[in-house]
């Protein structure tokens, strides 16, 4: 089946009878036991949930993977799949990379011994120097949070065989409709569910999905024993979110080209960073391993002061953080997502005060470029 059809019927179950063709809410948090000393499949919810269970399978099926998990928050599937590793392991990380993935690495899991080196990835050569006799992983986003950088997956799986190493993808900001690092050969790819996969601004929620059988026995376990589980209610909700996620995904990019448009020739801005900008190095690499660039881009302006008066003048779009919602939203990385960064390296990297990030939704492409033309004019 093709994606859009896939989103839909992925999961239908006929054994569950006709009235209940599609995906059913079952908030129970403990089933029955049908035969004394036999395995049973539903038993507890944290270990198993039948609504929990059709979401991961959809997530695995769009993933093209074989073992889909769903996690409380996108930094609860992060820091469960880094419970796979012991006191003294290495890995390597994006240098732009999404705050929470910084302060989970730097501020807790070092006190547990984990060491880690950030680095420039969109440069195959920076990663290969910074892999040590302890690496275990490598951990990329692309395009990365904020700057739209692009990292080159078939490089990085490249060199993670090399070394005997795993590849983990942070696949939030292209969703499976653009990229699906699995078909690229990543281990391990993770998602922000509260982004596109949800599309409403309405649920918190995280996804891992692997095809090794021991990385899935790994992770299956971490999710059971420390409990950081999606609940059912929001399981139910995201099956309903992801059957339009394609049309979402879509709308918001074909939003986020127009608006672009408008914004390259605007007195007001400075620089704009998307991964298939002509300035953007990365952008034949995106192009080869992405179907699209996307609906999440940044743009400079001239001064902070400039930048606040953006965000207090816009009457449409939102200043807010997140991103992947059905409403465009317009953030400060600086000040909102990035806080957990030293000022002088979110400086040297390019997260500046004068930087904004924007997460387009699917609202009328005119009516937001109207909004961003007064608001750049107070």
């Amino acid at each position: 089946m093709k994606f859009e059809t896939k989103a839909i019927h992925g999961v239908r179950t006929p054994e569950k009878g006709i009235e209940n063709w599609g995906s059913t809410l079952n908030m129970a948090t403990t089933f029955p036991i049908k035969t004394y000393s036999e395995w049973q499949e539903f038993e507890y919810s944290r270990v198993s949930n039948p609504t929990r269970k059709d979401f991961e399978t959809m997530i695995a099926l769009l993933e093209n993977g074989k073992h889909g998990f769903g996690f409380s928050s996108g930094m609860a599937a992060t820091s469960s799949v880094f419970t796979m590793f012991e006191a003294g392991d290495h890995f390597v990380l994006s240098l732009d990379i999404y705050g929470g993935t910084y302060r989970i690495i730097n501020d807790i899991f070092r006190k547990f011994g984990f060491e880690a080196t950030f680095v420039d990835t969109t440069d195959l050569q920076q990663i290969e120097a910074a892999v040590r006799p302890n690496t275990k992983a490598i951990f990329i986003e692309t395009p990365s949070n904020p700057l739209l950088e692009v990292t080159d997956i078939r490089g990085v799986v490249a060199i993670a065989k090399r070394h005997n190493l795993l590849s983990m993808v942070d696949n939030t900001f292209m969703s499976p409709v653009l990229q699906r690092p699995l078909e690229l050969g990543v281990d391990v790819v993770l998602h922000s569910a509260t982004k596109f996969l949800g599309g409403h601004n309405d649920i918190i929620a995280g996804a891992v999905v692997v095809n090794s059988n021991e990385l899935a026995e790994k992770i299956s376990f971490a999710q059971v024993a420390i409990g950081a589980i999606l609940s059912p209610f929001d399981s139910w909700l995201l099956l309903r979110s992801m059957k339009t996620l394609k049309l979402r995904v879509e709308k918001a990019q074909a939003n986020t080209l127009k608006l672009l448009d408008f914004l390259r020739s605007h007195p007001e801005v400075e620089k704009v960073y998307y991964p298939t900008e002509a300035h953007n190095k990365g952008k034949a690499v995106h192009e080869s391993q992405a179907s699209g660039g996307g609906s999440v881009f940044s743009f400079t302006v001239k001064s902070e002061a400039k930048a606040k008066a953006f965000f207090e003048s816009l009457k449409v779009a939102l200043f807010a953080v997140s991103l992947g919602g059905v409403e465009t939203l317009v953030t400060h990385p600086s000040t909102l997502t990035h806080t957990e960064f030293p000022e002088e390296e979110k400086v040297a990297r390019g997260v500046t005060r004068t930087l904004i990030r924007v997460a387009v939704g699917i609202e009328d492409a005119e009516d937001l470029i109207q909004d961003f033309k007064q608001a750049l004019e107070k």
